[in-house]
């Protein structure tokens, strides 16, 4: 008989959720996008935070540093006493869970249940960026003392109608579990599944979706399957079904998301003056003076750049980019090709200390305003990548580079939590 083809798996559990009068105050962001002093001002006065256990440095003395075994310790501590004062309380039984977020009028709708361990080690969670061990051992090391996933992945699939179908069904026929607003204004909606017949169905449809992507969480994803991967080789009666065999996801169809651009400022001029610089981006660009008013950029290698108290765009001349090759044809390849790597002399994103990033939440303001401070001496705004680039990236087994995309709205931790026991 054939090999019967591993599918993706979705699998209901036991969330550890808040009660409904205090989840607003416990949701917080994730705990990669604020530092250390941005999140004691954050969880200032809210004790119900859950960066009291993502970020349990704000509890310990400032000049400790984030990676001291304290810290770890403190995350541990502060989740029993959460569980203690029943500020996160565990479902009788296991359910799956909706979770909406809403920016800018629009809603997208995720499914949130368990991925598979095996999953992510035989290839069937796809992944487009590269991690770094530091980073995954920080959260590893999170996972282990927490015996816990503390915060959800946000994976993507190739949408399902008859998903799509029931989520809506369960939405428009029920009130949310939670319904707030954060401060950033965007809106964030939660149900419980909780009938069997429907929670079967969805694991159904969900066995045949052949592949799904990590689309913001790198580092979580990675540790959460590495720790259960631990627990699985150190049990000798290890039999497949535990807990920690699973980790906490939400997972989006792949046509309701929307990735923003992710942007570019450099400290200097690599030794140009503006006006060598000017006449070395002629040679590969059509350049367009826009003077003072905001350009962002229209298409796909067309690109905005703020120089000298002026916007430009940019559009690549034909024969250099590679729109054949699924590295190629993205904008910020093509950018490190012709100008940060060629013209400016930056050619290791990942270690240079002359660029800086600034995801497109913030708007193109943002580039301006930090070139005309002095901080920066230019600046780059790029086309967002589609997800179908993303998508073609993961499929070949290639990786972005660096830096490439930015999802928003940013899941919010702590609606529900995963015990790997």
């Amino acid at each position: 008989c054939g090999i019967l083809p591993i599918l993706a798996v979705l699998k209901p559990f036991r969330g550890l959720r808040p009660p409904k009068e205090i989840a607003s105050q416990l949701a917080s962001r994730p705990y990669d996008v604020l530092n250390s002093q941005e999140a004691r001002i954050e969880a200032n006065d809210n004790p119900y935070s859950l960066l009291h256990i993502i970020k349990p440095e704000i509890d310990l003395p400032v000049e400790i540093d984030e990676h001291d075994e304290q810290v770890y310790n403190k995350a541990a501590g502060n989740f029993r006493k959460f569980r203690e004062q029943g500020w996160l309380v565990q479902d009788k039984e296991e359910y799956l869970y909706i979770y909406a977020q809403t920016m800018n009028g629009k809603t997208q709708y995720g499914l949130v249940g368990c991925a598979g361990v095996e999953d992510y080690m035989n290839g069937i969670i796809k992944k487009h960026e590269l991690t770094r061990k530091d980073k995954e051992e920080d959260r590893m090391k999170h996972v282990r003392i927490t015996n816990a996933n503390m915060e959800p992945v946000f994976f993507t699939y190739p949408a399902v109608q008859e998903i799509d179908t029931i989520v809506a069904s369960i939405v428009n026929s029920s009130a949310p579990e939670y319904d707030f607003t954060a401060d950033d204004g965007f809106g964030h909606h939660f149900w419980v599944i909780r009938d069997k017949t429907t929670i079967g169905r969805l694991v159904e449809l969900f066995s045949k979706v052949p592949y799904t992507y990590v689309a913001d969480g790198h580092h979580r994803t990675a540790a959460a399957a590495l720790v259960g991967n631990e627990k699985r080789q150190a049990n000798p009666n290890h039999r497949g079904d535990e807990e920690y065999n699973f980790f906490l996801a939400v997972h989006f169809p792949s046509d309701q998301l929307t990735i923003i651009d992710y942007n570019r400022v450099v400290k200097d001029l690599n030794k140009l003056s503006e006006s060598e610089l000017m006449d070395k981006l002629h040679e590969v660009f059509v350049i367009e003076e826009k003077g003072a008013e905001i350009y962002k950029p229209a298409f796909l290698h067309n690109f905005s750049m703020y120089l000298g108290g002026k916007w430009y765009s940019l559009t690549a001349k034909e024969g250099t980019y590679n729109d054949t090759d699924p590295i190629g044809v993205l904008d910020v390849t093509v950018l490190s090709n012709l100008v940060l790597d060629k013209i400016l002399g930056i050619t290791d994103l990942r270690t240079s200390k002359r660029i800086d990033f600034v995801g497109g939440i913030r708007g193109l303001g943002e580039l301006k305003k930090r070139v005309d401070s002095g901080e920066m001496a230019v600046a780059f705004a790029l086309y967002p990548v589609s997800l179908q680039q993303l998508i073609d990236i993961a499929d070949t087994g290639n990786i972005m580079p660096p830096k490439t995309t930015w999802f928003e709205p940013k899941l919010r931790s702590g609606l529900v939590v995963h015990t790997l026991d």
